[in-house]
């Protein structure tokens, strides 16, 4: 009996050293990554940034919408928000680009807040896809894949409540707020250009019009999409959007005024799957971060509970997506290890 007694001490005292060990391996790991995130610095991004300058020779700026075209090739800038709200930004830091794609991100977290997810979702799915953003995919047998792609960032934006120009003053003041930069405004050159040659834009919005998913009488719900991807950001507002979503919808100052764990999963979700467009499998494979780019160069990223990442250079690949940005991205993951799925 008492010999049964001891043996039952030694075993759970073994079993709680397990339990200690284990405790201490995974706080050294958590630990490990929190120290990286904090090793970064401006000498490290200026690093990143020079060895990618000139990768945007292998891609072309967009020119389908005129005004885009006439971005200079050689602009680049690199910006992080640490999981202290902390800015490091290198590179052409004040250079302001169209926001694009990347507003979709703002549009559905707006549409989701006033109509709830199921509703938003009853009219467009959850699903990845390998067209091409402005692809009429399943238009004309059902609902849009997804809402990153534009069919059903059009659709998204009509969603949002609110007659003629409202909902896209929803999304630029929430641009705003997220960025704390009130100067953030759109360019009315580009909002012109889009307006004048969104063809397929348009042939989206009537063909959903005419299945009853959009209720509008008139295109003003369709200028407003043109107008939200006319907003003029930079790679630093970027970083903070990519902040905003990978912390709860909280601000980079700390300021918790729309936090909201469902939103931010959803966003990040659906960036991970649909974010950088067909491109996405493959991007999800290599970077392993929720992620978004636009058509006027520029991509954001969410670190989970980290950090922020915004990159800008014009020149695309054939996805549509920035060549250097994505290098740049690439590098970083890869210096410090950010890839989810590592």
């Amino acid at each position: 009996m008492k010999k049964n007694k001891t043996y039952s001490i030694l075993f759970s005292l073994f079993v709680m050293s397990l339990s200690i060990n284990s405790t201490v391996i995974f706080a050294q790991t958590t630990v490990q990554k929190s120290t990286n995130t904090k090793e970064i610095t401006k000498n490290k991004l200026t690093e990143i940034l020079e060895k990618n300058r000139t990768a945007y020779t292998k891609g072309k700026v967009a020119d389908y919408i005129p005004e885009l075209g006439k971005m200079d090739a050689k602009a680049i800038a690199f910006s992080v928000v640490t999981e202290k709200g902390k800015v490091i930004s290198v590179g052409d830091t004040n250079k302001k680009f169209t926001i694009q794609s990347i507003s979709k991100l703002i549009a559905l977290m707006i549409a989701v807040n006033e109509k709830g997810e199921k509703n938003v979702f009853d009219k467009m799915g959850y699903y990845g896809t390998d067209k091409p953003f402005n692809h009429f995919a399943n238009l004309e047998s059902g609902k849009p894949l997804n809402p990153l792609m534009n069919a059903g960032a059009i659709l998204t934006t009509s969603l949002i409540e609110g007659e003629g120009e409202v909902g896209f003053q929803k999304i630029l003041k929430m641009i705003r707020y997220i960025t704390k930069n009130d100067l953030i405004d759109y360019s009315k050159s580009v909002y012109e250009s889009e307006k004048e040659t969104g063809h397929r834009n348009r042939g989206m919005f009537y063909i959903m019009k005419n299945s009853g998913l959009i209720e509008a009488n008139d295109e003003e719900k369709l200028n407003n999409y043109f107008k939200q991807c006319s907003i003029e950001i930079t790679a630093e507002d970027l970083a903070k959007i990519g902040y905003f979503f990978a912390h709860q919808c909280t601000r980079f100052d700390g300021d918790t005024t729309y936090k909201n764990s469902e939103i931010s999963t959803l966003v990040q979700s659906q960036m991970l799957i649909a974010g950088m467009y067909e491109y996405s499998g493959e991007y999800a494979r290599r970077v392993g971060l929720p992620s978004k780019s636009g058509v006027g160069g520029g991509i954001t990223v969410a670190v989970a509970n980290e950090m922020g990442i915004g990159v800008f250079s014009p020149s695309l690949d054939t996805h549509g997506n920035s060549v250097a940005g994505y290098q740049m991205i690439l590098d970083l993951v890869n210096e410090y290890h950010l890839n989810l799925f590592e």
